[in-house]
């Protein structure tokens, strides 16, 4: 007698937030790394105003672009605007089962209540190394200093 039951894959759906201004390696390396540990990776695109509230200043791209450019990457499978501050609601709304963050989170009082927190429902913490040569934050100081007025 065959055994015809089959193996049924819960698949593993992963969260990956980032402002994704400038859109550079960095970037690339977060949302293909993360594609590696989930079947189903959701990448969050995080508002203007939230980037705002939480770096003080605005994108340099709009919410809308940025959202675009995020959902032709190819290790994307789903793109969400990120509006809400609480990191927990966000998963009350999307129930994904591991998150994504860079390196530079890990052991700070930021990244500990966000493990706690994601802990307490099930949710996996998943870090990865921060791309140092290049960060939105400074392509954003080479444009200032291109747009300076020429002496």
């Amino acid at each position: 007698m065959t055994d015809m039951s089959t193996d049924k894959h819960t698949p593993r759906v992963g969260y990956a937030a980032g402002a994704f201004d400038l859109f550079h390696v960095g970037h690339l390396n977060i949302l293909r790394q993360a594609k590696q540990h989930c079947d189903h990776l959701i990448a969050g695109v995080v508002s203007d105003d939230l980037i705002e509230i939480t770096k003080g200043h605005r994108p340099v791209v709009s919410l809308r672009e940025r959202m675009e450019i995020v959902e032709h990457i190819r290790y994307v499978d789903q793109v969400h605007a990120e509006v809400l501050l609480d990191k927990l609601d966000t998963w009350r709304q999307l129930r994904f089962d591991v998150f994504f963050k860079g390196d530079d989170w890990r052991g700070t009082p930021k990244g500990e209540r966000l493990e706690q927190e994601f802990a307490a429902v099930g949710v996996e913490v998943v870090y990865f190394p921060y791309t140092v040569h290049t960060s939105s934050t400074k392509l954003r100081a080479a444009l200032e200093v291109l747009s300076l007025p020429v002496a």
